[in-house]
């Protein structure tokens, strides 16, 4: 009740009671008393009347701050592989909602569940509205039409894309001039080494830092996964009567399995650090060069290694799995890729470190250069919203959180730099990773068209290979059919 309104109730009662006192005149007691007394209660009704308007005020702010925070009521999906990435998209999409009024739900499924649906989804087109995309799939999903440019939004906006990493941005870029994505991280390779063995075995981390390697007698590379192979009676693969047939411990093993026509965790460290290339130009080249002796040869010292016991065979590694052999203490040395730093650093059975990839007859280390972005689904329903999410994530604001949790390095300088600090604040040295890009010595995944039967069609020859089942002329033979389904 406000002021005037007390005084007009006030100005009543003197009128009806005829009480002077009330009125500011005299008055006998009993009246004053009364007077008194429901002035006193009208004047409290009032104070609880104002304090309830506080009240639902207060509670009108509350709900005006959480529907703030819940957005504008519109929801974007957003679809991501990494698990481990995940609480940090999540922290990435509240700040996200909280600026923008848009809600992005964050769902995460493992990596083969994650692209059957998408490939399922884009049949019917339950597909989220943004999702994590890999240079590997992203040609096929441009001719499939199943990606919406991201050309317009990015000159409306006047986005940057010249922020990144060199080289990240122009992978996401078409032969026609259509952007698909903004970088949002990198990743590198180095070699995890499981210390503990490694001492078993007399050797150091200074031992496995510096490595060389060749296709003729495999270098220091060979020398040391020799002396780390021990059979079941504990016969190490340098001395007399190691049984190759009869392994217990490997001392190197690839960490893709042998049917793969990339390698990124496999042979590509080899054969890059060979002076081989994927194709003629990358990205969008025309001609794969898997026929080269560059790469057979590579994948000859690969099938080597598998006959004398120091490596895995195609049986053990596909159908136990790399990470598992590695995580059980059976295998010494494997590259990896920077975005399992998180995954060896906190194993519990694993005293893990990093070094860097042996130097090849190039004269230099290598390592795949590889970059995912975020794409938009042509189903979506809300492209325009589904655009200022992918801009945000590409943005310093959502890469330097994802930086500051120390599992992948962003796309951009300040968040890359957070993940080095995070990592070192646990303990862990990346060097053996960052060196690659600090030295220049990355070469980037290649991008053509036709990746699932290229896959297909090489990974097949690579793993006759190292079967002993196939040779050379295997690889040159798919190599030649690669190309003509790129010439068709």
């Amino acid at each position: 009740m406000s002021k005037n309104a007390l005084w007009r109730l006030l100005a009543l009662l003197c009128a009806l009671t005829l009480v002077a006192s009330a009125c500011g005149g005299g008055s006998d007691d009993a009246a004053d008393d009364a007077a008194e007394t429901e002035a006193s209660e009208d004047e409290e009704a009032m104070e609880d009347e104002e304090a309830s308007e506080d009240e639902a005020m207060e509670d009108e702010e509350a709900m005006e701050d959480e529907e703030a925070a819940a957005g504008d009521g519109t929801t974007i999906s957003y679809w991501l592989w990494d698990g481990n990435q995940q609480p940090f998209y999540e922290q990435c999409a509240a700040d996200f909602a909280a600026d923008s009024g848009i809600n992005v739900e964050v769902t995460q499924f493992g990596w083969a569940d994650y692209w059957d649906g998408l490939t399922a989804g884009f049949a019917t087109g339950d597909v989220p509205d943004v999702f994590t995309d890999h240079l590997a799939r992203y040609p096929e999903f441009i001719d499939a039409g199943v990606l919406v440019p991201l050309n317009d939004f990015i000159e409306a906006d006047s986005t940057p894309t010249d922020v990144y990493f060199p080289g990240l941005a122009d992978l996401w870029v078409a032969p026609d001039g259509s952007r698909y994505g903004l970088p949002k991280d990198f990743d590198t390779i180095a070699l995890v080494v499981n210390e503990a063995l490694l001492e078993d075995a007399g050797l150091t981390l200074d031992d496995v830092s510096n490595l060389d390697w060749n296709p003729q007698d495999g270098g220091s590379l060979e020398a040391v996964a020799a002396q780390l192979s021990v059979d079941a009676n504990g016969v190490r693969g340098n001395e007399d009567g190691f049984d190759a047939s009869d392994v217990a411990q490997y001392g190197f093993m690839s960490q893709t399995n042998y049917a793969d026509a990339f390698g990124q965790t496999g042979f590509s460290m080899l054969t890059g650090a060979n002076g081989w290339d994927f194709l003629d130009a990358n990205p969008w080249g025309s001609v794969y060069n898997y026929g080269d002796a560059e790469f057979t040869d590579t994948i000859d010292w690969m099938a080597s290694m598998v006959e004398k016991g120091y490596s895995p065979d195609s049986e053990t590694l596909a159908g136990t799995g790399s990470d598992t052999i590695f995580d059980a203490g059976q295998a010494v040395i494997m590259p990896d890729g920077s975005w399992k730093i998180g995954t060896w650093s906190t194993s519990e059975n694993v005293d893990a470190a990093f070094v860097p990839t042996p130097v090849g007859p190039s004269g230099n280390r290598a390592s795949m250069f590889n970059g995912l972005a975020d794409s938009i689904t042509a189903a979506s329903e809300n492209p325009e919203a589904a655009w200022e999410w992918v801009k945000y994530m590409a943005s310093p604001a959502c890469q330097e959180t994802v930086g500051a949790g120390g599992v992948v390095f962003p796309a951009i300088e300040s968040g890359a730099k957070l993940a080095e600090e995070a990592f070192l604040a646990n303990g862990v040295d990346v060097s053996a990773f960052t060196v690659h890009v600090d030295e220049g010595t990355t070469f980037t995944f290649p991008i053509a068209g036709q990746a699932s039967e290229v896959s297909r069609i090489i990974g097949d020859a690579v793993d006759s290979v190292v079967r002993g089942e196939g040779d050379a002329s295997t690889i040159q033979s798919a190599n030649e059919e690669v190309n003509e389904l790129l010439a068709g």
